[in-house]
C-alpha cells in the first residue's frame, strides 16, 4: 500500500506467504553479526589510511554495482518511474548516515559508536512510531527501552578510559546517526519496496548523489591504502555490508516490524564487547557485564511479539 503522493509499487514482497517469527530472527541475527564486525573493521580502516569519504565510496559503489542490476531484470525489476521511491531511504541509511557514523568512530572508539547508535535507534524508532501513528508503546516496550538506556549508560560509561574525556561532536553525529536509522525503519516499512529492492536502491542513490562529489572534491584517498586494505575494506565494505547486512535487516523489518527488528539490532554493543574478548584479550568489567545483561534483556522485553500494525 501506497502513502499519499507515493508511486503504486508492483507487489514483490510475496505478502501472501507469511513469514515467520524465526526467519526474521534469523535475518536480524546475521545483520547483527556483520553490524558488530563493521564497527572494529571500519575503525580499522580509518585509524590507517582510509577516510570516512573513503569508507563511504567503497560501500555505495561495490554495492550499487552488485545489486542495481537486480532492478532492471528477474523479480525484484522495478520501473524506472519508481526507483526515487528510494530517495529518502538512500537519505536516512545511505551516505548520510554513514557519514555521521564514521565521524563518530573516527572521534570516539569502536566501543562508544557500537553503544550508541544501535542501542539508541530502536527507541528512536518507538518515538517516531508514537508521533506519526499515535500508537503509545507498550508498557514491556518502554520497560525494554529503559533496560537498553541504562545498559548503555553503564557500557558507555565502563569504555571511557579514567583519564579521558568524551568527544561531544563525535557523541552527537553517533546520536544523529541513530535517528535517522530509526527513522529508516518506518519509511522502509512504509515504502511497499521489497527487501532486495530498498537495499539496491540505496547503493544506486548513494553512489549517483556522492561518487560525483567525492571525486570531483579530490577526497579520494584510496592510492595511499596497501592492496591488502584495499581488499580486505572492500570486500567488508562493499559486499558484507551493503549487500549481506543490508538485505538481511531489510529483511527482518519486513518479518518482525520496525519495532522489534530495531531492538534487537540494540543487540549490536553487546556482540562488539563479546567479539573484543577473543580477538582483543579484552575482557569487560562486573559492570560491564552487567550492562550487556540489562541491553539483553531489554531487547528481549522490546521485541516481544507485537499486535498487527495498521497503516
Amino acid at each position: 500500500m501506497s502513502l499519499p503522493g507515493e508511486i503504486a509499487l508492483p507487489d514483490t514482497t510475496d505478502r501472501a506467504k507469511t513469514p515467520s517469527p524465526p526467519s526474521g530472527l534469523a535475518w536480524a541475527s546475521l545483520s547483527v553479526a556483520i553490524f558488530s564486525g563493521w564497527f572494529v573493521v571500519t575503525r580499522l580502516g580509518l585509524s590507517q589510511n582510509l577516510q570516512v569519504w573513503d569508507v563511504i565510496a567503497l560501500r555505495f559503489g561495490e554495492g550499487a554495482l552488485f545489486l542495481t542490476p537486480t532492478l532492471l531484470i528477474g523479480t525484484s525489476r522495478l520501473p524506472l518511474r519508481a526507483w526515487p521511491t528510494g530517495i529518502p531511504l538512500a537519505v536516512l541509511w545511505g551516505a548520510p548516515f554513514i557519514f555521521f557514523v564514521g565521524t563518530g568512530l573516527r572521534l570516539t572508539s569502536a566501543v562508544l559508536a557500537s553503544s550508541i547508535a544501535p542501542a539508541l535507534m530502536p527507541i528512536f524508532a518507538g518515538v517516531f512510531v508514537w508521533i506519526s501513528r499515535g500508537q503509545c508503546p507498550r508498557w514491556i516496550e518502554i520497560s525494554g527501552y529503559a533496560l537498553i538506556m541504562a545498559g548503555l549508560v553503564l557500557l558507555v560509561w565502563c569504555s571511557v578510559p579514567a583519564e579521558g574525556q568524551m568527544n561531544t561532536m563525535g557523541i552527537l553525529s553517533l546520536i544523529v546517526a541513530a535517528a535517522m536509522w530509526g527513522f529508516y525503519t518506518l519509511r522502509l516499512k512504509a515504502s511497499g519496496l521489497s527487501p532486495l529492492q530498498a537495499t539496491a536502491l540505496i547503493c544506486f542513490w548513494s553512489t549517483v548523489l556522492y561518487l560525483p562529489i567525492y571525486f570531483g572534491a579530490g577526497l579520494s584517498n584510496l592510492s595511499r591504502a596497501s592492496a591488502g586494505e584495499l581488499l580486505f575494506q572492500s570486500t567488508y565494505q562493499g559486499f558484507l555490508m551493503s549487500v549481506v547486512a543490508v538485505l538481511a535487516f531489510n529483511r527482518a523489518v519486513a518479518t518482525l516490524g520496525p519495532r522489534a527488528s530495531s531492538a534487537i539490532v540494540a543487540l549490536v554493543p553487546v556482540a562488539v564487547v563479546l567479539f573484543a574478548i577473543p580477538v582483543l584479550n579484552e575482557f569487560p568489567s562486573l559492570i560491564a557485564l552487567a550492562s550487556i545483561c540489562g541491553i539483553a534483556f531489554g531487547v528481549m522485553l522490546t521485541a516481544a511479539p507485537e499486535k498487527p500494525e495498521r497503516y
